[in-house]
């Protein structure tokens, strides 16, 4: 609540979340393990991804000038990390911008396939 008192509604809700499946977590793992079976590994991994993200919106300024933020670091069921960040910004995000940040939509798989897969794979659910 002080943030909310200092620095008024946050402007970007995030959530970042682990994928068992990254190259530097597969890399580590000893012949017959799983993700799952190293959770310090996981941790370590997710951990310098989460900085690295949290860089791209405070130095690399991609949403535009930060004034500060809060992670909270919750671990599911199934052994993984997720982190809910809130951002403040500088300059507020207008309604008319929304669309400009907010994208739903698959990559085209013509022009990236890579993309689409990665997409595919990881965010869409269903039967």
């Amino acid at each position: 609540m002080t943030y909310v008192r200092n620095y008024g509604t946050p402007d970007l809700f995030v959530t970042f979340t682990c994928n068992p499946e990254w190259p530097e977590i597969k890399a580590e793992l000893l012949t017959g393990q799983r993700s799952f079976d190293r959770h310090d590994i996981i941790s370590r991994v997710f951990h310098l991804k989460m900085k690295k993200f949290i860089k791209l919106f405070t130095k690399d300024e991609i949403f535009g000038k930060v004034k500060c933020y809060m992670a909270s670091v919750e671990w599911q069921k199934r052994g993984l990390p997720h982190c809910h960040l809130l951002f403040w910004l500088e300059r507020k995000i207008q309604p008319d911008e929304i669309d400009s940040f907010i994208v739903a939509e698959l990559p085209n798989q013509q022009n990236d396939p890579k993309l689409y897969d990665i997409v595919t794979k990881n965010m869409v659910h269903g039967p």
